[in-house]
Formats: structure tokens, sequence, C-alpha cells
């Protein structure tokens, strides 16, 4: 198994910058099968929704529309750590943000573990 704890959440105004971190964890057998890592969230009385993801190496990453441009996503492999940094923010990033990782390539679905979520409130 493999434990995903997201940090860095907090309360912005509107053009500020965040940096979202999440710390894996597990038997090092779990976590060297971890190919994908990604980010997704959910904003109240929507569904949850992609945000961005990363390949193994972090050479292939891959953002949702609403926020190419404005987010970075990156991986630190030494520390087991995927980080997400949010540019320019605007109220409608407003959101529980979740990590997450799959064993497998992929970019949107098919998932195989979760954080628990970190909150991001943008005010204007």
């Amino acid at each position: 198994q493999v434990q995903l704890v997201e940090s860095g959440g907090g309360w912005m105004q509107a053009g500020d910058s965040l940096r979202l971190s999440c710390a894996a964890s597990g038997r090092p057998f779990s976590i060297a099968t971890i190919y994908t890592m990604g980010w997704f969230r959910q904003a109240p009385g929507k569904e949850r929704e992609f945000v961005a993801a990363t390949s193994r190496s972090g050479g292939d990453k891959y953002y949702a529309d609403s926020v190419k441009g404005r987010f970075t996503i990156s991986r630190d492999n030494a520390k087991n750590t995927l980080y997400l940094q949010m540019n320019s923010l605007k109220p409608e990033d407003t959101a529980v943000y979740y990590c997450a990782a799959a064993r497998r390539a992929t970019w949107d679905t098919n998932y195989d573990y979760w954080g628990q979520g970190t909150q991001v409130t943008v005010s204007s």
C-alpha cells in the first residue's frame, strides 16, 4: 500500500501563488510501482475533476485546460514528493485538492491511491 498526504492548502487572494505538496510513503516495493502521479480537485457541489498529472520521470505532463499556463506539476522521486505550483489563482480554483498515484501510465483516470485532500480557498 501507498499513503499520500497533501499539504500546503490555505486561504488566498485572487492573483496569489501557492504550492501544494504530496508526500508518498509505504514499503519501498510499493513506492517503486507508482508510475503516474496527479492532482484532482473537487469544488463544493461539483464532481471531482482532473487538474494535472506527470509521468514517473516527470518528462511527460498533462494539464486540464482550466489550469494550463497557470499551474505546474512536478515530482521529486528522491523525496517521493509531488508538487503543484499554482500561480494567478482565481476564485474558481477554490476546491479540495487531492493527490493521486497510479501503477500505470494514465492521465485523468484509473488511479490506485488517493490522499485525504487539502483545502484551497481563493477570494476575489
